[in-house]
């Protein structure tokens, strides 16, 4: 079983809605997901819950509203920790250790670790704990990985088959302690100048992290304290088609795809220690313009769209081109981690 880290430092190339579809198609091929929200926009968490939910999740429920039969959460008793925010609370404020969360299931065989907009308090305290975590303090190393214990105890409690962990797009704090969490990084690109701007930043940052994590951190640890790898392998990197507009000919798409295995090879890879073979694209995935609002509003994947929600006539040809992309998608990442496996990564 490995982790993903969906993760690119550029905003807005539909990192959240790849992370959403692949956990509902690993699903549906019959694999147990767990899906963790580590971005404090919480966007796929938002995607994942109703308001109801999502209310009750983040301990806003109007009472004036009344009881509600068949919120995800109720079985929990009041005050218990639910997010991962919550989880982290307690280091946050200076009272004690991570809270370890249990995940709420979201479909037969699909988990989800919640996210909250109030994980960004948590920025500040591992940005202070980094340079005392490289001298091996104990507290520091322990917030450092909060996200990973939060993890590790989900595995232990849904045994899933693949955990995909959906992360921000900065290269802060936050996004480092969710990083060195993860086993390997999958990109979500646009074709796009951003996209390379973000890979020649992201490529080196990783890098360095990895370097000053396995090469100082674990050495200086304490000895009983059990500790994410921190490999972060680069799996590879999916491209997120756009709608093409009047003002953007087709040539200037091509021209940034045609620059992208250059710029992952020598400042991802390179940057890794990895001998790069020049096969690093995994998949391209169409923008479904159409399809996101249903999906939206039904509350469902894309792929999962019917005539009932809306879904009408040829755009039922799109619904399963949808759904064959993402199948192959998964297909392709099994694969690539395979691979990583034969290599002893």
């Amino acid at each position: 079983m490995t982790s993903i880290a969906l993760f690119n430092n550029k905003g807005g190339v539909g990192k959240t809605t790849l992370a959403y579809h692949l956990a509902h198609m690993y699903q549906r091929r019959g694999k147990r997901v767990l899906a963790v929200d580590l971005d404090p926009q919480s966007n796929l968490t938002s995607a994942f819950l109703d308001e109801d939910d999502l209310a009750f999740l983040w301990d806003e429920t109007d009472p004036s509203f009344g009881p509600r039969q068949e919120v995800m959460f109720t079985l929990l008793s009041p005050g218990t920790p639910k997010t991962i925010a919550q989880a982290v609370q307690p280091i946050v404020e200076g009272t004690g250790d991570v809270e370890l969360i249990e995940p709420a299931q979201v479909v037969e065989g699909l988990w989800l670790l919640p996210g909250d907009l109030e994980l960004s308090r948590f920025e500040d305290e591992l940005s202070q704990a980094w340079g005392n975590t490289l001298a091996g303090n104990a507290k520091a190393v322990r917030a450092t990985t909060a996200f990973y214990r939060v993890i590790q105890n989900a595995r232990r409690v849904v045994d899933p088959d693949v955990v995909l962990i959906d992360v921000g797009p900065n290269l802060g704090a936050i996004n480092r302690a969710a990083l060195l969490s993860s086993d390997t990084v999958l990109m979500p690109l646009a074709a796009d100048l951003f996209s390379l701007r973000g890979l020649r930043n992201l490529g080196p940052t990783l890098a360095e992290w990895r370097r000053k994590w396995q090469g100082v951190v674990v050495h200086q640890a304490p000895e009983d304290m059990v500790l994410p790898s921190g490999d972060m392998s680069p799996l590879g990197y999916v491209i997120m088609q756009p709608g093409f507009r009047l003002d953007r000919p087709v040539g200037a798409y091509k021209r940034w795809l045609d620059r992208i295995p250059m710029v992952y090879e020598r400042f991802v890879l390179e940057e890794s220690g990895i001998e790069g073979d020049g096969d690093h694209e995994i998949a391209t995935i169409r923008q479904y313009r159409s399809l996101m609002p249903l999906a939206h509003d039904a509350r469902k994947p894309m792929f999962d769209l019917r005539t009932a929600d809306g879904a009408m006539g040829s755009m039922q040809g799109l619904v399963e081109k949808c759904r064959s992309e993402f199948r192959d998608l998964t297909y392709a990442i099994d694969g690539r981690l395979a691979t990583l496996r034969e290599q002893g990564r």
